[in-house]
């Protein structure tokens, strides 16, 4: 049994998967743009990610564009049959690197064809549908055209199980109308605590709560306290972070992302590091600093 099973599992869909998992987003150049600076370190890191026992690999056929997909399927592929992929739809990049949104349903069948050639996949395991508000926070608005075009993919058998990205709790309900959803991946860590509610919601529902930006993102999480807790469990803060985010709730699955062999073992063994109640009380503490 890989040791990543110490921090549980949860079922994904009709997957049951290990919570700690690897975003594959790093894996593209600057800016998550263009090719990776060292394309064999890229597969070497998705490949050890597997061998260490991760089976929830998340990607999207933007990031690059089509750069992670590419890289995931020459390393992987033929894929064993515990490996769940998850890919994002819902925007474009344009030829300067920018974000822009893709949400009508011709983009997003054009987009879930681009991810099936580019993972070199018959049926994609779990699409989230990226809702294109704010940058990194949800906003409200009606996502029925795009999620129906989506279920109607699920339909067809391209899509095993969806899911949502960027999504408020009224959208979550509104997508659950139309097709179920196993898992919603929204920013949250230590310090960005929005979500509270929502998880726990989410978590009597039995659905995924899938934080981007675990470790904060383009600006990494830095705080006293967690620099004061992760000196006396003699660990580094980030790995404190994930053990955090484990023990926060059951259905949290983790996809922190590195193109660094040795940041991928550092995240990886964050499984092992059991907080005590006295260090989640301080990390707690943490949101209210801000």
């Amino acid at each position: 049994m890989s040791k990543l099973a110490q921090a549980g599992t949860f079922s994904l869909g009709d997957s049951t998967i290990n919570r700690m998992g690897y975003g594959a987003m790093q894996l593209a150049g600057e800016g998550v743009f263009g090719p990776p600076k060292d394309h064999a370190m890229a597969l070497a890191v998705l490949r050890a990610a597997r061998e260490a026992g991760v089976n929830h690999i998340d990607t999207s056929d933007f990031y690059g564009p089509h750069v992670t997909n590419r890289i995931i399927r020459e390393a992987l592929h033929p894929y064993v049959d515990d490996l769940v992929i998850v890919t994002k739809v819902g925007a474009l990049r344009g030829d300067d690197a920018s974000w822009y949104p893709a949400q009508s349903p011709a983009e997003l069948v054009q987009a879930v064809h681009d991810n099936l050639r580019n993972l070199a996949k018959d049926v994609l395991d779990v699409v989230n549908l990226r809702i294109m508000g704010d940058v990194h926070a949800p906003t409200e608005g009606s996502i029925e055209a795009q999620f129906s075009a989506l279920a109607e993919l699920r339909s067809q058998g391209l899509i095993r199980h969806l899911g949502l990205s960027n999504a408020t709790a009224n959208q979550v309900a509104e997508a659950q109308r139309i097709a179920p959803v196993v898992c919603v991946q929204n920013q949250y860590n230590l310090a960005h605590r929005g979500d509270d509610a929502f998880v726990d919601a989410l978590a009597a529902q039995g659905v995924a709560y899938v934080p981007f930006f675990p470790l904060g993102g383009f600006t990494p999480l830095q705080s006293q306290t967690l620099s004061d807790v992760a000196m006396r469990l003699e660990n580094t803060p980030m790995q404190v972070a994930l053990a955090w985010l484990l023990a926060r709730a059951p259905n949290i699955l983790l996809i922190p992302g590195t193109s660094s062999l040795n940041h991928l073992r550092e995240n990886l063994s964050a499984v092992e590091l059991e907080l005590d109640d006295s260090a989640m009380a301080e990390l707690d503490g943490i949101a209210k600093e801000r």
